[in-house]
This record gives structure tokens, sequence and C-alpha cells, in this order.
């Protein structure tokens, strides 16, 4: 048997495999959904065949309970922009200017007398920049002004006005109808951005140049093609809410009861479910920055089914904050060469930047901890040269098996991170490791070995297009 052949035949079974894996996974969701509904929390009525929809998870519920106003207010916002931009002939320093009285008054909007903490702030930062930003310590400095206020928004909740004085305690019934400190976490990365990108403009590297006009690699046909898309993984959203409860499951304390499958399951689908999310809420946002001609990255370019290793998969989840930690954070503490060190101090900023709570912490850890055999297996295998059929089939089998492994890693650490927390992790280990679950423990490698081997198969098929278009 020749090896397209051979190719062909395992394609043909890793396709069956992974539809009968999908078609019990539905089903068992679909049947813990219908028994359980009754105990998990943040379920409503739904508009979907009268099922209940699990509206458990605090963000999304948020945007999708204002979606029209979102809507409505960035279709105003947009139209205003582009009108100034086209008939005023406004270039980027102008359109400056007006992105930041809009943006003002809708901050003002969303946090009210707050947007006093944001201001002084932000102009602290600059002052801090302007100041000491050529000088020999200011990484220093930088890193030490923005983590203080990142740690102390989060234990003193925003501030209160009262706490600076009573004649300013009136403030507080004016706090806007948004918590400003959530958002800020944002702010910071813009500022530790802005310092290192003064600090660095003498050198001329790593420096990026400015854009005078708008994007162009979007038609106008594709913009709108993107739009549509976006319709259409909403209303997939809305399926998978309505009928599948894996994040009122994770949040109700339910998978204590469940069996080591049935906690696979929802483990598995808590994490698609964030990923759905997250692509539709970065993915609405990018596409109105598109009509205003901004290109913004995209966060989310590969499905989380399509990746194998935990580099590739950081890489595509918030592939923009990915971007901003390695130019920020991994290159300056001295990149690759000190990768394993590197990756602890990346994930523990990246733990307490999202919030701070110590199952984020063990998220983090364990993450870490999990990347050590991938990058040590990485280095000794590109300094193995495989020179015969065997080899290359010998390797691809070990780099499948590596896959498996990698991924039911990932699955632990989100698991710890966003469903039992640290305190369960004896009861994953006991859960899993017993003779009940054992079988499950197998099942998963097995499934996610295939898996690996269908991502394989589907790369190969990308380079092959790859290749035709530029021959």
């Amino acid at each position: 048997m020749t090896e397209s052949n051979w190719r062909r035949r395992e394609l043909a079974f890793l396709i069956v495999y992974a539809v009968a894996f999908y078609a019990f996974v539905i089903r068992r969701s679909l049947q813990l959904s219908h028994d359980y509904y009754t105990k998990l929390y943040g379920l409503r009525p739904g508009w979907i065949a009268n099922r209940l929809n699990d509206a458990s998870d605090a963000q999304w519920r948020n945007f999708r309970g204002n979606l029209q106003i979102l809507t409505v207010v960035f279709g105003i916002f947009t139209l205003v922009a582009n009108v100034l931009r086209t008939y005023c002939c406004l270039r980027a320093k102008g359109m400056a200017y007006v992105w930041l009285l809009i943006s003002l008054a809708y901050l003002s909007y969303l946090h009210g007398a707050c947007i006093i903490f944001i201001l002084t702030i932000a102009s602290a930062n600059f002052l801090l920049v302007k100041i000491f930003g050529r000088t020999k310590y200011f990484s220093y400095l930088l890193w030490t002004f923005n983590l203080s206020f990142l740690v102390c928004n989060r234990v003193y909740g925003g501030y209160q006005f009262s706490s600076f004085g009573q004649h300013w305690a009136f403030l507080d019934n004016f706090r806007g109808t948004f918590r400003w400190h959530i958002c800020f976490n944002f702010v910071v990365l813009r500022m530790i951005s802005y310092g290192y990108d003064y600090h660095w403009m003498d050198q001329n590297n790593r420096f990026d140049q400015e854009l005078d006009t708008p994007q162009k690699n979007y038609s106008s046909k594709q913009v709108v093609w993107y739009g549509f898309r976006w319709i259409l993984s909403l209303f997939l959203m809305e399926l998978m809410t309505h009928f599948f409860y894996y994040n009122a499951f994770a949040i109700s304390g339910v998978w204590k009861q469940l069996t080591p499958m049935d906690n696979f399951i929802i483990g598995y689908g808590v994490l698609n479910f964030m990923w759905l999310k997250f692509f539709l809420l970065w993915r609405y946002f990018r596409f109105w920055s598109l009509i205003s001609g901004i290109e913004a990255p995209e966060n989310m370019p590969r499905c989380l089914n399509n990746c194998y290793n935990l580099e590739t998969f950081w890489k595509n989840w918030h592939a923009s904050y990915n971007k901003w930690l390695v130019r920020y954070m991994y290159i300056p503490l001295g990149g690759a060469q000190r990768k394993l060190l590197n990756v602890w101090v990346v994930f523990t900023f990246v733990a307490i930047w999202h919030d701070l709570e110590w199952k984020l912490l063990s998220w983090a850890w364990l993450t870490c901890l999990f990347f050590i055999p991938e990058i040590l297996v990485k280095s000794a295998a590109n300094t193995f040269k495989v020179q015969s059929v065997f080899g290359e089939f010998l390797l691809r089998e070990l780099n499948a098996v590596a896959g498996a492994v990698t991924i039911t890693c990932l699955m632990v650490a989100n698991l710890v991170g966003f469903v039992i927390g640290p305190s369960g992790i004896n009861w994953l280990i006991s859960g899993f490791l017993r003779k009940e679950g054992l079988p499950t423990v197998g099942g998963m490698l097995i499934s996610f070995y295939i898996g690996t081997k269908l991502m394989f198969h589907i790369s190969d098929s990308q380079q092959k297009r790859l290749k035709k278009s530029t021959m």
C-alpha cells in the first residue's frame, strides 16, 4: 500500500471517529442538561423551542443583554467619525481628536465621576514616562507604578471618593453604570506599552511606523461578509446556551455529583463555550473597527479544536494580548534564551491581570508546569533529523501522542482555573485515577490522539494548497 493510500484511509477513519465522538458528546450533553437543569444557577427563559437559556456567565450575559444598545451606539459613533473623516478631510492626528472627544463622552456615561480616577492615573503615568522615560531604571519604575495600581484598583474596589475626604463623598452617588476598575486593566496595558515605546524611541527598534490612512486590506464586500459570519456564529452560541448548560454546571457545583466521563464532557464544553464567547466579543468590536477604517489584530485566528500544543494554543487565544506579552514582557525578560523562566513570569502576570484569585494563579502555574516538558521535547526534536520514511512515521506518531497529552493537560489547567478551583485538585486526581475514572482517562487520550492526527491532515492540506497557490 502506497503512503498516499494509507493517508487517505487513515483520514477516513479519523473523520468517522470524530463524527462518532461529537455525536456522543452532544447526546450526553443534552441528557445532562435535561436531567440537572433544576439544580443549575443562571438559567433564564429562552426564545428557542421553549428552552431555558444559560445566562450564568456574567460577561456574556452583559454583552448579550446590551447588544442592541451597543449596536446603536457604535453605529452612531462610526457614522459621525466617517463623516468627519470624509467631509472635513481629517487625517490621523485630526481623527485622534475626534476619537478622544467621543471616547471621553462615552466614558463619562459608563463611569460617571469615576472618570476622574481614570484620567488621574493615566496622567500620572504620562508624567512618569516623560520625566523618567530615558533613564536606566525606567522599566522598574514603569512596572512598579502600573502593577501597584492594577492590584490596588482590585483590592479597594475602584476606591470611594469619601475616603479622600467627606467633601468628595457626594461623587460616590455618580459612579456611572459600569465599574471602571474592571475595564482599567486594558488601560494598564496601554500605559505600559506607551512607556516602553517612548523608552525605545531613540533606539529605532521595536517601534511601529504610524499609519496615516484607513485600512485597505478589507474591501467593503469582505467587511459585510465578516459581519454576516459573525451573525451566524452568534446563532451558534444561542443554540449552545439553549441546549447545553455547560457554564451553569461549572458555577453551580453540580460537577461534584457527576461521573469522571460527564466531568470530561462538561470541562470540554466549558472550554468551547469560552472560546466561542471571546470569539464573538472580539470579532464584534473588530467588525466596527474595520468599518471605521482601522484593522485591529484578529484575536481568535484559529479554532480551539485545531490546536495540539500549548504554544500554538496561546498564540491563537487572545492573539493580540499574546503579541503584547511577547513584545513588552517576554523579549525584555530575555526571550527564548530564558524561556523556561520567562513563562512563569508571563503567566503569573496574566493571572493577576485578569483578577486576584487563587484559582487563576493555580491555572497559570499549572499551565507553566505543563509547558516545561513541551519546551524540552521541542528543543530535543529540533536537533533530531529524520532520514527515513519509518523515521517520519515514528516522529509523526510521537507528535500525536504528545499532542494528546498536551490537550489533556490544557483541559486540566482550565478545569482548575475556571470550574473546580484549586480546592478541587485532590478531587480531580482521586476521581480520574481511581478504577472508575481510568477508562475515561484512556478514552480522553485516545480521542485527543486521533484529534491531533486529524489536525495533522488539516495542516498538510493547507500546506499543499499554499504550495499550489505560490507556483
